[in-house]
This record gives C-alpha cells, sequence and structure tokens, in this order.
C-alpha cells in the first residue's frame, strides 16, 4: 500500500425539530430534505459501490440530533409523506403538456429518483435509516465519529462541566445508536480552544479535527503543516483541514458546483409554478417555498430568470469529469508532499455532508467517482479512515492547536456577534444552575417526580446550546425560529429549576416536555458534576 493517504470526512448533522404539536411543520422539513437528497443518495453509492467491489473508506460524523431524529416514529411517518407528495407532484409535471421535452426528461428523472428513494427507505431500512448505515460500519468501511449532544459551541460554554456533560451524553447516544464507542470526534464548527482537548481525553477520545489554521499558529509551531497530525501533550492528536482539497469543493467561484452545468439550487417550482397547481403541497400558511422540484441549470453569472433548461445526463457526466480530476489532483499533491515529509502524508478533506445532494445535486455521483477513479492509483495513494491511519502511523511531533473554527474569518464571529451576543449571558448562567442542581442533588439518589425534572433540566440546557441557533440567528436565515427554539428552552429550563429548588415538580409538565423533545432517554443529570 501507497506510503500516502486520502481520508475524506463528511459531517452529517441537523438540530433536533420535532413538533407532535403541529400537523406539519416547515422546520421538519430540513430532516426531510437532507435524508431525500442526502442521506439516502449516499447510501444508495455506497451500495452501488459494493455491489462492484470497489474498495471505499469514509470518516463521518453522525451527529446526536440526526441520530435520534431518524429514530423517532413521528418523523419517520412524516417523511413518508413528505416523499409521496412529491411523487404525487411530479408524477403531475410527468404529464404536464406545457413543459417542454426537455423539463419532462427532468420531470421523468426526478420521478425515478423520488420513487427509488421510497423504496429504498421502506424496503432496504425497514425506516430505520440508523441501520444501513451500522451495517457499513461494521464491514469497514465507515468509522462513525463521535459529537457533543447538541452541536453546542464547545469554546463559548462557560463551565469545564458544560463542556464535558456534552461530550460525554454525545458520545454515549452514539455509541447507544451504532454500537460501537467513537474513537475520534467532530468538534461542531470545527471549533477548537485549548483545554478541549484535555476533556476530550478524559473521555477516551483519541482523535479530532481543525482548520488548517489551528494546525499553522499551534504552540509549538509543527514544522511540516497539516499534512501530518500532531499529538497534544495528553494524548489526543488533532488533524489539520487541507486547504486546496476544501477549495477545489468549497469555493463559491472555484470550486467544482460553480460549474454552468450542474443544477440550480435556487431556482424551484415552488416559485415557478401557477399557485393553484402547487398550492396543496404547501404548508397550512400557502407561502411558496422550495419543493425539491428544479428545471434548471446554473448556467453562469446570470439572473435566475435567464437560467438555461437542466440537462441530467449532461450533469452527470461533468460529475465523473470533476471526480476524476479531484483524484488527479491528490496523485500529484500527494507526490509532492511524500518528497518532502518525514512520514506519510494525509490529505484530511472533510465537507458538511449536506453540500453533497442537498446543495449540489450531482455531488454523491462525484463522490462515487473519486472512489471508482481512486483504485486504480494507488500506488500514489491510499483512500483510509482516520482512525486507520492513526493505527499504523504515530505523529511525531507535539503541538497545541491554536483557537479556530471552520466558520468565516476562522474564528468565532458567526457564533458571537451583535446578532446572538444576547443568548451567552442566558446559556452560561443556565449552565451554572445545572451545575448547581448536579452538585445539589447527586448524593440523595431523588426519586421520580425530582429525577424525571433534573433529567429534563438538562435537556432543556443542551438543546438551548445548539451552535445551529446562533448560526442561524447571524444569517438570518429562520432567525425567529432560532430565536424562539433558544428562548423556550432556557424559559423551560428556568421554570424546572424553580420547581425542583421549590419542591413542587409538576410530572405532567416534566413529561409533556419530553414529549415534545424526546431526546437523550437514557442521559443522566450527574453529567454535569
Amino acid at each position: 500500500m501507497s506510503k500516502a493517504y486520502l481520508a475524506i470526512v463528511l459531517h452529517a448533522h441537523l438540530p433536533f425539530v420535532h413538533h407532535p404539536e403541529h400537523e406539519r411543520f416547515l422546520e421538519e422539513d430540513w430532516l426531510f430534505e437532507g435524508m431525500a437528497e442526502t442521506y439516502i443518495p449516499l447510501l444508495l453509492v455506497w451500495e452501488r459501490l459494493r455491489r462492484d467491489r470497489v474498495p471505499f473508506k469514509i470518516t463521518m460524523s453522525l451527529t446526536p440530533p440526526l441520530l435520534e431524529m431518524w429514530a423517532q416514529p413521528l418523523l419517520r411517518n412524516r417523511f413518508r409523506r413528505y416523499l409521496n407528495a412529491r411523487i404525487d407532484l411530479v408524477e403531475k409535471e410527468v404529464r404536464n403538456r406545457r413543459r417542454s421535452e426537455q423539463e419532462r426528461r427532468t420531470a421523468r428523472h426526478y420521478r425515478e429518483r423520488f420513487r427509488e428513494t421510497e423504496a429504498y427507505f421502506r424496503a432496504a431500512t425497514g425506516g430505520d435509516l440508523v441501520a444501513p448505515f451500522r451495517e457499513l460500519q461494521d464491514a469497514g468501511h465507515l468509522e462513525v465519529l463521535g459529537c457533543p449532544a447538541t452541536h453546542g459551541f464547545l469554546p463559548l460554554m462557560y463551565t469545564p462541566n458544560a463542556v464535558r456533560a456534552q461530550i460525554e451524553v454525545g458520545l454515549r447516544t452514539v455509541e447507544r445508536h451504532m454500537g460501537r464507542r467513537p474513537r475520534g470526534i467532530w468538534l461542531p464548527e470545527m471549533a477548537f480552544r485549548p483545554g478541549i482537548e484535555e476533556a476530550l481525553a478524559e473521555e477516551g477520545i483519541q482523535y479530532f479535527i481543525v482548520d488548517a489554521h489551528g494546525i499553522f499558529n499551534a504552540y509549538p509551531v509543527p514544522p511540516h503543516g497539516v499534512h501530518l497530525p500532531v499529538r497534544t501533550p495528553c494524548g489526543v492528536v488533532a488533524f489539520g483541514r487541507d486547504l486546496e482539497s476544501s477549495k477545489q469543493v468549497w469555493s463559491a467561484d472555484e470550486g467544482y458546483p460553480g460549474d454552468g452545468a450542474y443544477r440550480e439550487f435556487y431556482r424551484d417550482l415552488g416559485y415557478d409554478a401557477d399557485y393553484e397547481e402547487i398550492e396543496p403541497y404547501l404548508h397550512a400558511d400557502g407561502v411558496r417555498r422550495h419543493l425539491g422540484i428544479k428545471y434548471h441549470r446554473i448556467t453562469g453569472r446570470v439572473a435566475l430568470h435567464e437560467k438555461q433548461p437542466y440537462d441530467r445526463d449532461a450533469a452527470v457526466a461533468k460529475a465523473r469529469e470533476h471526480g476524476g480530476h479531484f483524484v488527479f489532483c491528490r496523485q500529484h499533491q500527494l507526490r509532492f508532499l511524500k518528497q518532502r515529509l518525514p512520514g506519510p502524508p494525509v490529505v484530511v478533506a472533510p465537507y458538511d455532508a449536506e453540500l453533497f445532494g442537498h446543495w449540489w445535486y450531482e455531488g454523491p455521483e462525484f463522490l462515487e467517482q473519486v472512489y471508482r477513479t481512486a483504485q486504480y492509483v494507488t500506488e500514489d495513494f491510499a483512500v483510509c479512515t482516520l482512525g486507520e491511519y492513526l493505527d499504523t502511523h504515530a505523529p511525531a511531533a507535539e503541538a497545541v492547536p491554536s483557537t479556530s473554527s471552520w466558520g468565516d474569518k476562522g474564528y468565532f464571529e458567526v457564533w458571537l456577534n451583535g446578532s446572538n451576543d444576547w443568548i451567552y449571558r442566558h446559556l452560561h448562567k443556565a449552565e451554572e444552575r445545572m451545575v448547581e442542581l448536579a452538585r445539589r442533588y447527586a448524593a440523595e439518589e431523588p426519586q421520580p417526580p425530582v429525577r424525571d425534572a433534573l433529567n429534563q433540566a438538562m435537556r432543556e440546557l443542551f438543546l438551548a446550546q445548539s451552535s445551529d441557533w446562533a448560526f442561524l440567528m447571524c444569517t438570518g436565515t429562520a432567525a425567529p425560529y432560532a430565536e424562539k427554539r433558544t428562548r423556550n428552552h432556557l424559559a423551560q429550563f428556568t421554570r424546572l429549576y424553580q420547581m425542583i429548588l421549590a419542591g413542587s415538580v409538576d410530572p405532567g409538565y416534566v413529561a409533556r416536555l419530553y414529549h415534545m423533545n424526546p431526546i437523550f432517554p437514557d442521559a443522566d443529570f450527574r453529567v454535569f458534576l
């Protein structure tokens, strides 16, 4: 095997959204879009690779909120309804005589895609999307990373207790779903500050990933950059993100997804069709929205109304071309690195999973071609998981990465700015109160309903800590919902705190809160000790 490696890492995450109080809820569509456009298409890619005996390895985070949502019967049933509605709509599109022949070909593609997705979800998984990921893991193709409980932004937490609690509950949740303890962890938003590595070591974590400047600015500065991992003084290994492979996929200007042949994300049937045709497929408010049926390609830097028709065959051909080009670039990059580094280089290429399929519709086909091409260039590099790299190659340099994230400008500004800074004084106070509760009641072995209230207070704090809410407030995307979720969870935490201290817990109220957000059923409030 070549002594150079490519490790593709996918980060699969969505915030926990579960609203049984409504028949249909807009933000639940985030999950359904991810399942229909990213997670199931990726599983189908890996199924084809296994069928054709193409070797592939993938490192992937499946975050606790995502795993917990996949396990909810309510959300599984609503996803089936979501798929059936799309199939019904696209059947009408196939028969729509006002469509051009090119558009009808595209509509037939969507019909085939949605039918395949529905059949896979119903027959191959039995509605359990965790199962195929677990099977890939057990077969040696997939290494699953852990993640803090609700994707909490660890560097902005106030107490070490909260950092440890997020990590411990997150790891236990992934283990409960996947059947094994993760060796590595995905730090939410790839956000790191010195000291977090010690909390990881306490939980037995072997490695994590930081952005490139976290390695370039580490102390002491590693002599060989991001292509050799570093060992921190407490023994946990830090891998650095490769800039070149990231730019080829992430860059809006130079990355592959910006090619004119690919499907245009922002022009959607939900806005183009006559209102009466799509009204049955909208939510109760009747507001136009994305329906996942898009007839246009990126074309170029032109207005949306000037976008040209989408050609599925041409787009897939372009994805295969780009997949081959990506491998060609890694060949030359790793040849260069092997000549200049004292140890076996590894290109760590991490991406949000939803880039592949949701944002970049042809992304799964791109990844498939990467693996199909890589099997023929093993003299230059091998594809591996991060754990496999560590099994055979021990880092020589010791350093502590610097404060960093993969957010805009590289630090914490996205999650701490004028749009969202108000949340932290409340989150920090709730942390202190949760630590107070844990210390007061840990030795008493509280019985229901007090124990249930303590555990629910922990869940409410975790849910309020999700980094997604601060992110959405900053971007302005679903900002009112993000603010409402933060306020509600903090208010519910405060009411539970007051009930517990007053000795007047309302069991019905506690049960209602868990019914709304049935997450972490086995977690114990003592993690905040």
